[in-house]
């Protein structure tokens, strides 16, 4: 028999068995499917964030208030014996981030730094003409703007003045002014809000950033003079973090060396650094790496698992070949008599435990494109389908069914005509 019978004789096979074909690719269908589907949400993922990092720009640091690590060594024990009221400091409660100390970084580092912008966080309870939403409240400096590279659809941002005399004014995200408004168009310029009982004028309206890379709506928001934050909303003398703007990424390695030297002189820590820091600065790329890192790591788990489903779906097809093998044995005798050689069979079976595995992968494609576009429809998951995950997903669901197809097939060659012509 040539490769064209072999060919037919399988499909024949195959056809003659529907319902038993079909059970049989499901394990491969299922297997390939989730390899595309977790691949095309790990790929949606990294390119999340990713756009987000772009969107602030690489060159921002973040510097927050970290846990108080401090060890109180021999030398602070001495001192603290002999009255040294700064090393009592060391040793007391941590230190939090001030007002002030983003104004020294700005101010002393100049050739590094070119804009800083403190923030105060907050969820308040926001009125519009009785109706009530709760928000992420911003305090923030006239710098943020620029530093976090937000702009304006209407109105503007408030200006120095406003924010020295601490002033009642704000600026509304879309998400929220559709809350309190019911429209999506809405514009609150001009307009009178009550954040926490206080009334504020909405002097513009915030252009629309989207979702973070951990899905938080950006445009849920209001931002106010941090000033107003810190006396008038949420009684506040420290801030919550510094976001800082580098004069170009060559100069953030530098900057993080310069403000660390400023607070740990500032705090009084004491050696080992930086275990003893009492702060944090991350950059965006390390904040990027790491929830990359985290998307890998997740990806690649759930690959695992769809791997191991597909040796499930592989051991399913041996299983029916060899069922196969059995049911087919006076066949198999017949062909050997009439001339079929080992290699025939040994070709037959393999054909046919190939092309189980090979259409059960092409449906998993399918199965796996659908779910990402029914993700990214109705979930509103970022999905991105990979070309190369499709191509390995059907090599190695073709190579799943000719290594478990190899042993049935070697099974049904081996069997002697007479023996198998006498199998009732």
């Amino acid at each position: 028999m040539n490769l064209i019978q072999s060919l037919k004789i399988a499909l024949r096979g195959l056809v003659n068995n529907k319902l038993r074909t079909a059970l049989t690719m499901l394990g491969i269908i299922i297997g390939v499917g989730v390899v595309i589907l977790v691949v095309a949400i790990g790929k949606g993922a990294t390119k999340r964030v990713t756009d987000a990092v772009n969107s602030l720009g690489t060159n921002l640091l973040t510097v927050r208030n970290g846990n108080s690590r401090i060890r109180i060594t021999a030398a602070i024990t001495k001192a603290m014996a002999s009255g040294d009221a700064s090393a009592r400091s060391a040793a007391s409660a941590p230190n939090r981030l001030r007002l002030e100390d983003a104004k020294a970084f700005a101010t002393n580092f100049p050739k590094t730094i070119v804009a800083v912008a403190p923030q105060v966080r907050g969820n308040p309870q926001v009125r519009y003409r009785g109706v009530d939403a709760n928000t992420q409240l911003t305090g923030s400096t006239i710098d943020y703007p620029f530093v976090t590279n937000t702009d304006t659809s209407s109105g503007r941002f408030f200006t120095e003045y406003e924010q020295d005399g601490s002033l009642k004014v704000c600026i509304v995200g879309k998400s929220l002014a559709e809350k309190l408004t019911g429209g999506p168009d809405a514009d609150l310029t001009g307009q009178t809000i009550s954040i926490n009982r206080i009334n504020f004028t909405v002097i513009g309206m915030m252009a629309p950033k989207g979702s973070t890379s951990w899905g938080q709506d950006q445009d849920d928001s209001v931002i106010i003079p941090i000033t107003t934050a810190m006396r008038r909303v949420l009684n506040r003398q420290n801030v919550d973090f510094v976001s800082i703007r580098c004069a170009d990424e060559r100069m953030m390695l530098l900057a993080q060396e310069q403000i660390s030297a400023y607070l740990r002189n500032k705090h009084h820590l004491q050696p080992p650094f930086p275990e003893n820091d009492d702060f944090d600065i991350r950059s965006q790329t390390e904040l990027m790496q790491s929830q990359r890192a985290v998307t890998d790591t997740m990806t690649s788990l759930l690959s695992i698992v769809a791997i191991m489903s597909l040796l499930v779906g592989g051991i399913g097809i041996m299983n029916i070949m060899l069922v196969s093998v059995t049911e087919r044995t006076r066949e198999i005798g017949i062909r050997k008599a009439i001339g079929a050689t080992p290699r025939d069979i040994l070709f037959q079976f393999i054909i046919e435990a190939a092309i189980i595995s090979l259409l059960g992968g092409v449906v998993g494609i399918f199965v796996g494109i659908g779910g990402a576009k029914v993700l990214s429809d109705l979930a509103g998951w970022n999905t991105i389908i990979d070309q190369t995950a499709i191509v390995a997903a059907l090599v190695v669901s073709g190579g799943v069914g000719l290594f478990f197809g190899i042993y049935p097939a070697s099974k049904a060659a081996q069997l002697h005509p007479i023996d198998a012509l006498r199998y009732e």
